[in-house]
């Protein structure tokens, strides 16, 4: 049998046997999306969960989901998802080049393609910036563009969270862009139209039309996506249980079911906190020489193109000013062309042509890593 064919009738019976399970699940209402022809489908991103989101509204559209590259060194699970649905690999930390090309392709012959445009998953309910060349495939491609938007999303189950909240999800198509609009576009035109019809700011949202989103341990892992106290300015002192937030110090801080810290002050939401502790991570002194951070319990690995592992040891993650290091290698910053995070414990790291990943095997927070690269 012709490998789409399979593709399009695995996707029928998995959209039957699934449906009516995912939309308890996550309590979810959905508008499908009805567009005849190959479709280049662009969706926010918010949870770990949303291939499967954006699925509810495609019930007669088989799309080719672009994928981290990290599902394809699974062994048996990922040749049984390459049998199944064929994702296309996605690098993080690396320029996509392949994956544009992958993604051209299957348009050009006649599939469609969901591509989160973001890269990775919001980590604060705030949609990020996408992908500069998303508009220059969108308008080469000669398919239509659909952008598609889940809400209430990131409340129900967020990066940093452990289990889903029962709350409220709602997931729909914003605009249609048929090719002849798409021609008549510029790229930064495009990218700006997809910005837009993406943007989500689940805080906004709840002042206007709160939700609860309940369910056990709400704020248990929260020191994955906030690493540094408002009280006593330390980093990695954040601790989890319940539905509250610890430090150290004595902060203590509950998690609601909107979403919202209790109390307000000094901030009312994650995306605030989160702001502020990039700002003063990045004003931050940064002695040379000096260990400015650390981690223990961490995997390294070089990751080769045919999607294999290559142990090169365990150890801390130690964050100088000028270098990272994990065990006994060392990373440049300079030398770093690119960072990325997978879920909340997969640190990638693109270093003068190689591919490397450092696994925090007990939790640790990586994102005050890539935070600190970001700012060289």
């Amino acid at each position: 049998m012709d490998s789409y064919l399979r593709h399009r009738k695995i996707w029928r019976i998995l959209y039957v046997l699934l449906h009516r399970w995912i939309c308890r699940k996550f309590h979810m209402t959905h508008v499908d999306l009805n567009v005849d022809g190959p479709v280049l489908l662009i969706p926010n991103h918010v949870t770990a969960w949303d291939p499967l989101l954006v699925a509810m509204s495609l019930p007669h559209k088989q799309v080719y989901y672009v994928a981290s590259e990290h599902i394809f060194r699974l062994g048996f699970v990922s040749k049984l998802l390459n049998w199944l649905v064929a994702p296309i690999p996605r690098r993080k930390a690396s320029t996509g080049t392949d994956t544009v090309k992958a993604c051209l392709r299957h348009l050009r012959e006649g599939h469609s393609v969901c591509l989160f445009a973001e890269g990775e998953q919001s980590w604060d309910g705030l949609t990020q910036p996408i992908f500069p060349a998303t508009g220059k495939l969108a308008r080469s491609s000669g398919a239509t563009l659909v952008t598609y938007r889940l809400e209430g999303g990131y409340l129900s189950l967020p990066r940093w969270g452990k289990g889903v909240r029962r709350g409220k999800v709602h997931g729909h198509p914003v605009n249609i862009y048929p090719p002849e609009q798409l021609r008549q576009m510029t790229p930064g035109d495009i990218n700006a139209a997809i910005q837009r019809d993406l943007s989500e700011n689940a805080w906004d949202r709840q002042r206007k039309a709160p939700v609860a989103y309940r369910g056990k341990h709400r704020a248990e892992g929260l020191e994955k996506a906030l690493y540094l106290c408002p009280r006593c300015r330390r980093i990695g002192t954040l601790s989890s249980a319940g539905d509250r937030l610890f430090c150290a110090c004595g902060l203590s801080i509950s998690y609601a079911e909107t979403g919202f810290f209790e109390p307000s002050e000094p901030f009312e939401t994650i995306a605030a906190w989160d702001r502020w502790q990039r700002e003063a991570l990045a004003k931050m002194p940064k002695p040379e020489g000096e260990l400015l951070f650390s981690d223990e319990g961490m995997t390294l690995t070089k990751i080769s193109a045919a999607h294999t592992e290559n142990a090169l040891g365990t150890g801390s993650l130690r964050q100088f000013a000028d270098r990272l290091s994990c065990g006994n290698h060392e990373f440049m910053l300079h030398d770093i062309g690119s960072m990325a995070m997978v879920q909340a414990n997969l640190l990638l790291l693109s270093v003068q042509g190689e591919y490397y990943q450092i696994r925090a095997e007990h939790g640790a927070n990586l994102r005050k890593y890539l935070d600190l690269w970001k700012e060289k």
